[in-house]
């Protein structure tokens, strides 16, 4: 069998990619397990004189990666650059923190010395999604690798040309030949593969059913894993926002990934005495973001990444207007090639319909009206999902209040967008996963916390 590149902007096939048997992948395993032992042995600062090399190679190519992604996946060019540069700032970040963040931390006993130590457990498999195939990758490789372990990758199978790419920049950079490989299997090897006794760990970004079966697989096994799954996240537009600026923050969010984003902004829960405004401006501003060919300049959404994705959502938009869901503004699938599908917003959302209740996987707005703060609460936190949220008003105190202790999510942010950030924890709750990425808490998820009592 062999993975077929399908260019989402145009339909074409431009590559394909062998499928390896189950027993060349096992082979992998056992050299990124004889890299590993050699590399947890090395210091923190050769860890980091490699990371800074790789970073160095992002920035250096990063229009290069960035033509890669647009190819495989849609994404626009200026997009693509972005995403590499800020790979190469986690690198950075992780080579300038993981000592500190994996020092052996003193507790006080009745005993001579006591501490927790933080060692690598092995060989760690990254099973990443396709909507964004650099940063995925960076934002569990980066940490993982300063820790002292060894990484499998297992990218979706329309970005393996990104996948490749990503392996030889850690070859490239210096770094132990096998440490971190990529495995050029399908979803149905990944549980052969988690069954491997060098395999310590698993990590998975994407649907709540392919986290569930990779949970399921490494529950039998014993074996750790973090979750990173599906969001739809909730902006509360509170009353008192300022709706210009309310208005500017939900349209970028909305479209973050022309909409292909687990944290991308999807369900607008709005307060009844500023939604007429809202909704007036946010229609403006999302009509005027110009929709095209990912490689042309100024372009700022691109296609979908398959058409599949770009039919099912068409069909969740149509189920949702069948239900009563009034159309705003786009809803029409382009007639020409590409996979791709035009902003849409969506108001009079209710309880039943797909908006309402399902992740929406691109630039569709859903527009929720609600009667006051109680009530934004309540529907922000009546859906499975729970990886991020925003609440906008002009009183921060009170925003600040209930980002803090009302919205059920992993991060909640006040009058911004959520993203991911090095510096702090990224991940979510409920059917959005388990465990962190990122910072000192993702870092210390596949390492060894170990207590170190001396009598």
């Amino acid at each position: 069998m062999t993975f077929q590149s399908i260019n989402p902007t145009t339909g074409e096939p431009f590559a394909t990619y062998d499928e390896w048997p189950t027993e060349e992948a096992h082979d992998v395993v056992c050299k990124a397990h004889r890299d590993y032992l050699a590399w947890r042995r090395t210091g923190f600062e050769h860890r980091a004189s490699l990371m800074r090399n790789a970073a160095e190679i992002l920035n250096k190519k990063a229009r290069e990666y960035a033509q890669l992604m647009a190819e495989e996946m849609g994404k626009p060019l200026q997009d693509g650059i972005a995403e590499a540069e800020k790979c190469a700032l986690a690198c950075e970040f992780f080579a300038d923190n993981a000592e500190n963040f994996l020092t052996r931390h003193p507790v006080w006993t009745e005993a001579r010395r006591t501490f927790v130590a933080f060692n690598p457990i092995g060989v760690v498999l990254a099973v990443m999604p396709w909507n964004f195939p650099f940063w995925q990758v960076f934002r569990f490789a980066a940490p993982s690798l300063m820790a002292g372990n060894a990484a499998l990758l297992k990218h979706a199978s329309n970005v393996q040309g990104c996948a490749l790419a990503i392996e030889q920049i850690f070859r490239d950079a210096g770094f132990p030949e096998n440490l971190l490989r990529t495995l050029m299997i399908t979803s149905k090897q990944v549980e052969a593969v988690i069954g491997h006794r060098f395999v310590r760990a698993v990590t998975l970004t994407g649907s709540g059913a392919a986290g569930r079966a990779v949970a399921s697989k490494a529950g039998a096994m014993l074996k750790k894993t973090v979750l990173e799954l599906g969001g739809s996240d909730p902006y509360l537009v509170l009353e008192d926002a300022d709706i210009d600026s309310a208005a500017a923050i939900c349209a970028r969010g909305r479209l973050l990934n022309s909409g292909q984003s687990c944290i991308a902004a999807k369900r607008f829960i709005v307060v009844e005495k500023a939604r007429p405004a809202f909704e007036k401006r946010f229609v403006e501003l999302m009509s005027q973001t110009k929709m095209g060919d990912p490689f042309e300049h100024g372009t700022e959404i691109g296609p979908l990444a398959r058409h599949d994705l770009r039919d099912r959502l068409h069909r969740q938009v149509v189920a949702s207007i069948g239900k009563g869901a009034r159309l705003l503004l786009g809803g029409v699938v382009p007639n020409h090639p590409g996979a791709y599908y035009p902003r849409t917003v969506l108001t009079d959302v209710r309880k039943g319909m797909p908006a309402y209740g399902e992740e929406l996987f691109g630039p569709v707005a859903a527009i929720i009206p609600t009667r006051n703060e109680a009530e934004a609460i309540a529907v922000a936190n009546d859906s499975p999902f729970g990886l991020g949220g925003a609440v906008i008003t002009r009183d921060l105190a009170r925003g600040e209040r209930i980002a803090e202790f009302e919205i059920e999510s992993g991060m909640v942010f006040v009058n911004d967008n959520v993203r991911s950030d090095p510096r702090v924890p990224f991940g979510g709750i409920k059917e959005s996963g388990y465990g962190r990425e990122l910072s000192c808490y993702g870092i210390r998820e596949f390492v060894n916390i170990k207590t170190v009592i001396v009598a």
